[in-house]
């Protein structure tokens, strides 16, 4: 099959539903205007589906290797990332300033779904780059902006993050790698780091790490964690960055998926590096980095879903297979009321990833904005966002993924349809930039500490999507205004639930679940405000299957998010398999 990059429904949510017009007013994209924008998403679709796409398969079942310490990536990476770096890609988001395009969140949000959809392995060495270049923006002095960012913007180098450590897992403050100061002022970093994306690669001629590492005499734990910059590279008597920096790729992982991007472990003997930030915050600029990721990782879980969707939708378009008894039926599975019924759960979920992806993103951009009171309030509603985009369209690519091989049938787990790719490559999403109940764990400690103002903020946007359901002539409207007001009645009520709890173990029981049922929620919204403004029968047709089908299980979750920690925890340690 083919990939075809989603243009029209990009347009259609940036447009018409998000009105993203609004980001032109922002001083940083004074001059960009709606026709720049359709250039750069036709630009970025061509690219994607014609040069892109046909390396998905081929990174699956040929993927990187590690041969005499040299990483040899999937043939045909190397031309693309060559006419990638040609088209300014590498560099979309970065300050022009720096070199880079100094394009909007939401447009490279645009731009990381079809690449991710084209080929997801290959796209992740981009959102690495993005997040790099975004935390040096934001947090290395001006020597260092001025050595790298040039260099990461074209894509001469590559960027990289390195946070975790054998032992450590998601508890960075546990990390053991070590910085010792030197006396010109830079850093010596010995250590070992594991999963690292693109650690090591064959496609520039740099790659530079960000570590976290710990300072002597620090303090323990998170707080005593500082944050440099490590290249592979460094200068040698003659200035060229071309010197061996003992910085060491010893192994490749053998994953589940996502085959064609070289996940490293990386060890560092005395090598040399650059404080970004200030000593012993390194986890502040980090989470710069992170924030970016984790919205970049949100898009990965659309992208895969839009990938399974159409993978899906062409085959049963196509596959004869017994005979629906419905009038106008075309002989095929799409006839039959399963199929459609999964198909309609791919479509509508899907629809709702990416307009819930789009609107974090255009906060983000809108939170530039030189009126103060406003920015503010972008800032916070990105950040509530964050954490529910990623976490929800990373489940959601997951489900949706499975539910395409349930499409195929059989073939669905025959390698040759690629549907069982897209569940292998979209699993570990997941698990990226903070496992997804981390992000549970984020929504209800951080972002609920301001007493719920910020949630209850998209609570009152959802009510005003109910209240013009109410004053539509359309009854079926008026429905879903009914469906969506009352699931907003068990929102609020979980809401309230875990803003009164003292023991915090309380809320995490329920953190999954509720982050689950803001986010379904957020879906029933876009998708109902969509056939709200358009009149279009399919849009009013696929939000009402979202409120009978999918919204019935956010109130599932509404429910479970107030089960409390007794539920976990009456349990002997016999039941667990500990000895007595």
């Amino acid at each position: 099959m083919s990939y075809i990059a989603p243009v029209d429904e990009t347009k259609f949510w940036l447009y018409e539903i998000l009105e993203a017009r609004r980001l032109f007013s922002v001083p940083s994209f004074h001059g960009f205007k709606e026709e720049d924008l359709n250039l750069i998403l036709g630009e970025a679709a061509k690219i994607t589906s014609e040069s892109i796409y046909p390396l998905n398969q081929k990174s699956d079942q040929i993927p990187a290797k590690l041969e005499n310490g040299i990483c040899r990536t999937t043939p045909g990476f190397a031309d693309v990332y060559e006419l990638l770096v040609q088209g300014g890609w590498t560099g979309i988001s970065g300050s022009q300033e720096y070199g880079g395009m100094g394009l909007p969140s939401i447009v490279t949000s645009c731009f990381n779904e079809y690449f991710g959809s084209a080929c997801l392995s290959f796209s992740l060495l981009f959102l690495m780059n993005q997040g790099q270049i975004d935390a040096l923006e934001n947090h290395a002095n001006d020597h260092i902006k001025n050595i790298f960012l040039p260099k990461l913007n074209s894509g001469e180098w590559t960027g990289t993050m390195n946070l975790t450590e054998p032992h450590a897992g998601s508890d960075v403050g546990a990390l053991t790698t070590k910085a010792e100061k030197n006396v010109d002022g830079s850093y010596a970093i010995t250590g070992q780091k594991i999963y690292i994306s693109w650690g090591e690669h064959d496609l520039s001629n740099n790659i530079c790490h960000l570590v976290l590492a710990r300072l002597p005499n620090s303090p323990k734990g998170s707080k005593g964690v500082s944050l440099f910059l490590v290249p592979k590279y460094i200068q040698n008597e003659q200035g060229e960055w071309h010197a061996d920096n003992n910085v060491k790729a010893i192994s490749l992982e053998k994953k589940m998926g996502m085959h064609g991007s070289p996940t490293a472990v990386i060890e560092y003997r005395q090598s040399q590096g650059w404080l970004v930030g200030k000593e012993s915050a390194g986890l502040y600029a980090m989470f710069t980095m992170m924030n970016n990721a984790r919205l970049g990782v949100g898009i990965e879980g659309l992208s895969q879903c839009e990938l399974a969707t159409q993978k899906a939708l062409e085959f049963a378009k196509i596959r004869k297979q017994g005979h629906a008894k419905i009038d106008n039926g075309k002989g095929v599975i799409l006839d039959h009321p399963d199929v459609r019924r999964m198909l309609l759960t791919m479509k509508s979920l899907t629809a709702a990833a990416r307009a819930l992806c789009l609107d974090a993103a255009l906060s983000l951009d809108l939170s530039k904005s030189n009126d103060k009171q406003v920015a503010n309030k972008e800032n916070v509603r990105a950040s509530f966002l964050i954490p529910i985009a990623k976490a929800f369209s990373t489940d959601i690519g997951c489900r949706v993924a499975d539910i395409g091989i349930q499409v195929h049938g059989g073939m669905g787990y025959v390698e040759e349809t690629g549907a069982a790719q897209v569940l292998r490559d979209v699993r570990v999403t997941a698990i990226y930039e903070g496992t997804n109940g981390i992000q549970a764990i984020d929504l209800v400690g951080r972002k609920l500490s301001d007493s719920g103002k910020a949630a209850n903020d998209l609570i009152d946007e959802m009510k005003t999507t109910t209240s013009e359901c109410y004053n539509n002539a359309d009854q079926h409207i008026k429905e879903m205004g009914n469906r969506l007001s009352k699931s907003l009645v068990c929102l609020e009520t979980s809401l309230n639930w875990m803003l009164k709890q003292e023991d915090f173990n309380e809320k995490l029981a329920g953190a999954t679940p509720f982050l689950k049922a803001f986010g379904l929620i957020l879906g029933a919204n876009y998708l109902v405000k969509a056939a709200l403004k358009t009149g279009s029968l399919d849009r009013k047709s696929l939000a009402q299957f979202y409120c009978l089908n999918m919204l019935p299980e956010m109130e599932a979750y509404g429910v479970m998010s107030q089960s409390g920690k007794d539920s976990l925890y009456k349990f002997s340690d016999r039941f667990f398999g500990f000895s007595q």
